[in-house]
């Protein structure tokens, strides 16, 4: 795992042009602390960087910026081809000789005899990556087909800027920091920014499965795709497996050992997260089953019941024979690292198990280098509560004729939300004590809002969505358009849990779960896998039989019934917890005057982004116990926080 950055543009100078490298290099040491380097071509305008974390080939043969035997390419890669050993005996059958035992050294082989674009089809892995074709003057991006990895790239200045994070981007002269309102209203809704979309106006991310080619250092790039979690999608659901449920099982079960054990590759100590769930209870089965010593397992536990998880999981390690590592937080631990957030997030992002996530990657860290994890069973496999709701409520909105429910809709969002509150009052003290306060003014208003959707799109965005009219909040941020929003992207034939799995998979997957993953490990230089994730396995899922694609009993029956074959159901079988962190208590206490520091009325009005009376609305009733507003606030609390550190 390591990290890159890179300009092409005129006005080159060669000395000049290697120290605002290195400064943009410096940026991201933490993504790569054991070696550097630079190549620049200097009559081309070209500086690639490079910061590397050794994993594969400790020796300097391993060292980037690297160039291919013939002397064509030159590659600045962060990630890991898990196939490398592969696709090496087959280049050795074609004449390569190699100087160290890389998978860097096997791409650039491969890049000469293949194609840049056949080998990635070829390669299975997660990386970002830029290569400079010598011989044809064009230098290509590209990404991992899931998204594992990050890259930007945007044109400043005339000069054509990339690299892993915005820091590096920053940190060039010709970087400008103006704030993309649109992406802001996109976060508001979100609680983080989808691809392409960045922070900054001019700077966008790669999505995944891209391939952008630049033939100049001014001129729009030709983007293609390799390989397209749509296609795969599509093509699942149009060919599902044949055989029955046992025999469907028995080829994923092979699948998921052969990734895992791909996976465990390493020339440094390598381990697991574990926290109890099905997820990383199979991948941490799969790797002790493979492992002729005790995997190194890694949790992290808390005082409050109610989000400890600990316990599951130190069953489940104990049931496994792992040697595992638990650490129980205190809640100025998970308090400690919230003024670290911006600074390791690089852009604004308010999922709040960020929290908990950068500290079980700092307690593996301690021990291993490399650490697997379950990332990706939930969007693959069908496991989050959500879409259970979702396919309950198309079943009974879908039905209603259009002009009924939208005329329903309407009139119920008219009468305010406190009017409601009196109405709904009796219904709330009558219901259990679990679910008493749940019935509220605004969630009916909410729910009314659902009635007058046209697709089942459009009702599973408003699901997943924080802010639901961000442009109400954000001052001149009107949306732009995304993978929930455009209807050429939909998976329209689909059933509904089908359709949410795929828009989870190339949206809230790549840019929620994943950049929270990349940033926590990468911030203390661990590298995280995820094995669920390699393309050879979701294109199984999306083969799977109907039978096997249900949310009945909580959902992934798949996944659970694999993991049966290791652990006794009894130790996983439970409602699913999440990863998070008590914030709307937090807001009320030991945040309130952080909070109200960044939210401040003239703050807000002065800077002219937020309109002040939308957001000082939520965190008063907040504050006053008339709604439970903390994930909306940590949003707009995140964004002000990224901004006294960054913009």
């Amino acid at each position: 795992m390591c990290g890159i950055a890179g300009y092409w543009g005129p006005g080159f100078h060669a000395e000049e042009g290697g120290a605002v490298l290195r400064r943009m290099t410096d940026a991201i040491r933490h993504r790569g602390p054991d070696d550097e380097g630079q190549w620049i071509d200097a009559e081309a305008g070209l500086a690639l960087g490079h910061r590397r974390l050794s994993i594969l080939d400790l020796s300097p043969e391993g060292h980037q910026p690297m160039v291919s035997a013939g002397g064509r390419f030159v590659v600045i890669y962060n990630g890991e081809i898990y196939n490398w050993q592969e696709l090496r005996r087959e280049e050795e059958s074609h004449g390569a000789r190699w100087r160290g035992h890389s998978d860097t050294e096997v791409l650039l082989a491969a890049f000469e005899r293949r194609s840049i674009g056949a080998t990635l089809k070829a390669a299975t892995g997660m990386f970002a990556m830029a290569v400079w074709d010598r011989q044809d003057r064009a230098l290509t991006l590209t990404r991992d087909r899931l998204g594992e990895k990050p890259l930007y790239f945007g044109y400043h200045g005339g000069v054509l800027l990339f690299g892993s994070e915005l820091k590096a981007l920053r940190a060039h002269p010709a970087c400008e920091h103006e704030v993309d309102r649109g992406a802001v209203a996109l976060f508001l809704r979100h609680n983080y920014i989808p691809a392409p979309y960045s922070i900054y106006r001019g700077i966008r991310k790669l999505e995944p499965g891209q391939i952008a080619r630049f033939t100049a250092a001014d001129a729009d790039p030709e983007i293609t795709r390799y390989w397209s979690a749509r296609d795969a999608a599509e093509a699942g659901l149009a060919a599902p497996f044949t055989g029955g449920e046992s025999e469907y099982l028995e080829v994923l079960a092979r699948q998921l050992e052969e990734t895992v054990r791909d996976q465990m590759v390493a020339d440094v100590p390598l381990g697991a997260f574990l926290s109890g769930g099905v997820d990383s209870s199979l991948i941490v089965a799969l790797m002790q089953r493979q492992s002729p010593r005790p995997v190194r397992t890694f949790t992290i536990g808390f005082h409050e019941a109610e989000w400890d998880e600990a316990g599951h999981a130190r069953k489940v390690a104990s049931h496994l024979g792992t040697e595992h590592t638990e650490l129980t937080l205190t809640p100025q631990d998970l308090l400690d690292v919230v003024p670290r957030l911006p600074a390791m997030y690089d852009e604004p992002f308010s999922d709040s198990s960020q929290v908990p996530t950068s500290l079980v990657a700092a307690l593996a860290r301690q021990h291993v280098t490399v650490s697997l994890s379950g990332d990706g069973g939930d969007e693959l496999f069908g496991g989050y509560a959500r879409y259970g709701l979702g396919e309950r409520l198309w079943g009974k909105v879908g039905r209603v004729p259009r002009p009924v429910r939208r005329a329903a809709g309407r009139a119920i969002g008219l009468v305010s939300a406190s009017a409601w509150d009196r109405v709904v009052a009796p219904f709330g003290a009558a219901m259990p004590a679990g679910f008493r306060g749940r019935v509220t003014g605004d969630r009916v208003r909410k729910a009314a809002d659902l009635l007058t959707r046209d697709t089942f799109e459009e009702l599973y965005r408003d699901l997943v969505s924080h802010w639901r009219q961000p442009e109400q909040v954000v001052r001149g941020g009107p949306e732009p358009p995304t993978a929930l929003t455009d209807p050429a992207r939909w998976l329209t034939r689909a059933a509904p849990l089908s359709r949410m799995m795929y828009l989870d998979s190339v949206s809230y997957l790549p840019d929620d779960i994943l950049v929270k993953v990349d940033r926590a490990a990468m911030a203390v230089s661990l590298e995280s896998r995820a094995p669920l994730l390699d393309h050879r396995v979701f294109e199984l899922a999306w083969r799977m039989p109907a039978s096997l694609r249900s949310m009945v009993g909580g959902g992934k029956p798949a996944l659970k019934r694999l993991l049966a074959q290791h652990v006794p159901p009894v130790l996983t079988d439970r409602p699913k917890m999440g990863f998070g962190v008590p914030i709307q208590a937090w807001l009320r206490g030991p945040l309130r005057e952080w909070g109200e520091s960044l939210l401040d009325e003239r703050r807000l009005r002065a800077e002219g982004l937020f309109s002040p009376e939308a957001v000082r609305r939520k965190w008063e009733e907040h504050q006053a116990g008339q709604g439970e507003w903390h994930y909306l606030l940590w949003d707009v609390l995140m964004f002000q926080a990224w901004r006294d550190g960054w913009a």
